[in-house]
């Protein structure tokens, strides 16, 4: 049995120590000791590397923080720096953002996405109202945000509503954040996956919906992710080293921590003020 996952890291570690290389793979790791952070950049580069993998081609960063778990601002204010360095790395010189936060709002381990987008600083309104040189802007990238719901809300499939709004704003970049599903329970809230891929909105817990990607919306999409949820069976393997003696009801659930708002609370402050970093706090004039 095959434990889900949307962290390419994790994936790559599932071929460690069978002796297979993945043919066009490229592993890079790094550690920041004084911030006890560690990055690793998985880059698939090719169609076959991207088969075994069973990801799209692109570059997958993962951020390793065991202190996310705490409620230390310091440390986290730190972490979202890390996270705005990478993400300037990914932006380039982008000049209007659309962020768009995934999940559903009222169930709290998939509620990461719009508790994000909440504590944004969003400029569109403001500067095409009074201008960049009114508001002290200059330089500034135009920010817009949205939570597009769940289909059980609204009927219409995530990538439609992005669709519509893209078509009627024209961003440069659509940068979407959500919740994510992980294989191994010492990840959860501790490990922020960036992408420059895009993302299938529900495809960790087998709720595969519409893709966003460039493909599909016609402008570069940059996926954040941290993960919330692990699958029963991750847990039972992690004990027992075998999925295959889980009990049967248990297939198809997810388990989150207990400390789950305390946690979406914090990361949702974190991710936000990395975007506000990146996009608002760093190219004011």
């Amino acid at each position: 049995m095959k434990v889900r996952t949307d962290l390419a890291l994790e994936e790559r570690e599932s071929f460690d120590g069978s002796g297979v290389e993945i043919h066009g793979v490229e592993v890079e790791e790094s550690c920041d000791e004084e911030r006890d952070v560690r990055l690793t950049r998985v880059k698939i580069v090719s169609e076959r590397g991207a088969r075994e993998m069973g990801k799209s081609r692109g570059t997958y960063l993962t951020l390793e923080a065991p202190g996310l778990a705490s409620p230390d601002e310091d440390y986290h204010r730190e972490v979202s720096e890390v996270i705005a360095d990478i993400l300037r790395e990914l932006t380039g010189t982008a000049e209007s953002v659309l962020v768009a936060g995934l999940g559903n709002r009222d169930v709290t381990p998939d509620a990461l996405g719009p508790q994000a987008v909440s504590n944004l600083m969003i400029t569109r309104h403001l500067i095409r109202e009074y201008g960049r040189e009114m508001m002290g802007m200059d330089g500034c990238c135009v920010v817009s945000g949205i939570v597009p719901g769940v289909m059980a809300q609204t009927g219409m499939e995530t990538s439609e509503i992005l669709q519509g709004i893209i078509e009627e704003t024209r961003p440069d970049l659509l940068i979407v954040i959500d919740a994510l599903a992980a294989r191994s329970t010492r990840r959860l809230g501790r490990t922020v996956q960036i992408t420059d891929t895009g993302i299938q909105p529900g495809s960790g817990v087998g709720n595969h919906r519409g893709s966003l990607t460039k493909e599909s919306l016609g402008i570069p999409v940059i996926a954040i992710g941290v993960p919330t949820v692990v699958e029963a069976a991750a847990i039972v393997y992690d004990a027992q080293g075998n999925c295959e003696k889980m009990p049967p009801h248990l297939n198809g659930m997810f388990v989150t921590p207990k400390n789950i708002d305390e946690m979406i609370k914090q990361l949702s402050f974190t991710l936000s003020e990395a975007l506000n970093m990146v996009f608002s706090e760093t190219k004011k004039a």
